[in-house]
C-alpha cells in the first residue's frame, strides 16, 4: 500500500530568532527527544546561508525547510521522498494559513495557534496530505468557526 504522497515524520515553524511557533509530530517520540530534535534543526537550519539549497541530510532523513516572511516552516521526510513535492506541500499550507487568516504573519500564529493547527490537520493527516483543494480546506475551518459563534451565541443567551 503506497500512496502517491510521501510520509512526512515532523513539521516545526519557528521564527527567525528560534522560537517555535508550532510543531507536529507524525512519529512518536518522548518530549526530550522532541526537544533536542528541535534544538538541533533550528540551530542547523538559522546556521545556514540563505543563498544555499533548502534541503538537508539530517540523521536517516531529510530536511526540507523554506521561510516566509520572519517563519521558518520546515518538514522532515524520507531520505527517498521528492524534496519538491515537499516544498509544495509547505507552500500549500502557506497558502491556506492566508486565505485563513488575509496574509499570514508570525502573530497570527501566536495568538491563534490553534487555528493554525486545525488548517494543519484538515491538510495532513497521519503525516500525508489529505484534502488539496484549499477551498475544502479553509471551509472546513470557516464552519467550525460559524459552529463555535453559534455555541457562544447559545450559552451567553439568558436561560428563562
Amino acid at each position: 500500500n503506497t500512496s502517491y504522497w510521501q510520509k512526512i515524520h515532523f513539521i516545526l515553524l519557528f521564527s527567525r530568532q528560534g522560537k517555535l511557533r508550532l510543531q507536529k509530530w507524525y512519529t512518536t517520540l518522548p518530549d526530550k527527544e522532541k526537544k533536542k530534535i528541535i534544538r538541533e534543526i533550528v540551530q542547523i537550519i538559522l546556521s545556514r546561508n540563505q543563498k544555499t539549497s533548502s534541503f538537508v541530510d539530517w540523521k536517516d532523513l531529510k530536511l526540507v525547510y523554506k521561510r516566509y516572511a520572519s517563519l521558518y516552516f520546515c518538514c522532515a521526510i524520507e531520505d527517498q521522498d521528492n524534496e519538491l513535492l515537499t516544498l509544495e506541500v509547505v507552500h500549500r499550507y502557506v497558502e491556506l494559513l492566508d486565505r485563513y487568516f488575509g496574509n499570514v504573519c508570525e502573530l497570527d500564529i501566536i495568538f491563534n495557534f490553534e487555528k493554525a493547527y486545525f488548517i494543519l490537520d484538515e491538510f495532513i493527516i497521519g503525516g500525508e496530505v489529505q484534502e488539496t483543494s484549499k477551498r475544502s480546506a479553509v471551509k472546513a475551518i470557516e464552519d467550525s468557526d460559524m459552529l463555535q459563534e453559534t455555541v457562544e451565541e447559545y450559552m451567553n443567551k439568558p436561560a428563562f
